[in-house]
């Protein structure tokens, strides 16, 4: 469990380490011109006294921090800024609690229908608990690698690239057009799996989607053709709207009175002329109605 602890100011120390040092240095000119044994223990306890307060002394940067351990013992965390003074004998390990981004590698996996696909993805995660950061994992920067392809694998394979319809398949989210909604997912994921590190996901989201290039043309093909049954359909409904508007409007007003027949070559006529690709060239009749 992560313990913070406050060290002692650093400028005392800095202070002392000053004085002790000249004293050092005074006592060994003492020894030299009196032989007093005395000065000799003098001078190497202010010696000692300033290698001991200068080994303690560290830096401690805006949103870093350092664990301390002492003989294998874990002591603490800090993580207040500024000059501190601890225990010469601890051992410091430092970490960074900035926000960091992982720009996944694009990976080759299959959908939920079985469709290869490439899919990447951008993490923004920083370090939150010291304590695991520093002991429960071996090495946490390549955990979070590892965890993070296999929470982007593993959504890949839960749910399908795109819609498809003929597929028989309820698909209710889709990595293709799943938004927030699948970046939710994966950030939920990786919150679970990073966790027993220390390590907490502040977003992420998908970078890279798309077909695999072996079926890429195949699945273009497919929505070309889709996009066009739906303009078709559109185009056939409208005409079909014009040429009831257009008979009923001549019923209505009696312009002209068209048997069965007539209404249907008419209908015919219509239909080709709106919903034919190429522009229609008009025959006009200077004979009778029946010619």
């Amino acid at each position: 469990m992560e313990k913070i602890i406050k060290p002692v100011s650093g400028y005392l120390a800095i202070v002392l380490a000053l004085i002790s040092f000249p004293l050092s240095i005074i006592f060994f000119v003492l020894l030299g011109q009196t032989g007093n044994a005395g000065f000799f223990v003098l001078a190497a306890l202010a010696f000692i006294a300033f290698v001991f307060l200068v080994k303690g002394i560290l830096i401690v940067n805006p949103n870093h921090s350092r664990v301390l351990t002492f003989f294998g013992k874990y002591i603490g965390t800090v993580k207040e800024n500024g000059l501190m003074w601890v225990n010469p004998l601890y051992k410091t390990v430092h970490l960074s609690l900035r926000a960091h981004n992982h720009n996944g590698q694009q990976l080759k996996v299959n959908d939920k229908l079985g469709n290869p696909i490439e899919i990447a993805a951008v993490i923004v995660w920083r370090v939150s608990d010291t304590y695991k950061a520093s002991f429960e994992v071996d090495n946490y920067l390549q955990y979070v690698n590892v965890q993070s392809e296999a929470a982007v694998r593993h959504l890949a394979v839960s749910y399908p690239y795109d819609r498809m319809e003929d597929e028989g398949v309820e698909q209710d989210i889709t990595l293709r057009d799943g938004g927030d909604k699948v970046n939710e997912m994966l950030e939920k994921e990786l919150n679970e799996r990073l966790g027993p590190a220390g390590i907490v996901v502040l977003e992420a989201r998908i970078s890279h989607l798309a077909y695999a290039p072996e079926i890429a043309g195949a699945m273009l093909q497919r929505q070309q053709a889709t996009a066009i049954v739906a303009a078709r359909t559109k185009i056939v409904e409208g005409a079909v709207g014009m040429v009831e508007l257009a008979l009923d409007r001549l019923s209505q007003k009696e312009i002209v009175v068209l048997d069965e027949e007539r209404k249907a070559a008419m209908v015919s006529n219509l239909l080709v002329v709106l919903c034919g690709e190429s522009k229609v060239s008009p025959v006009v009749n200077t004979g009778t109605l029946h010619q």
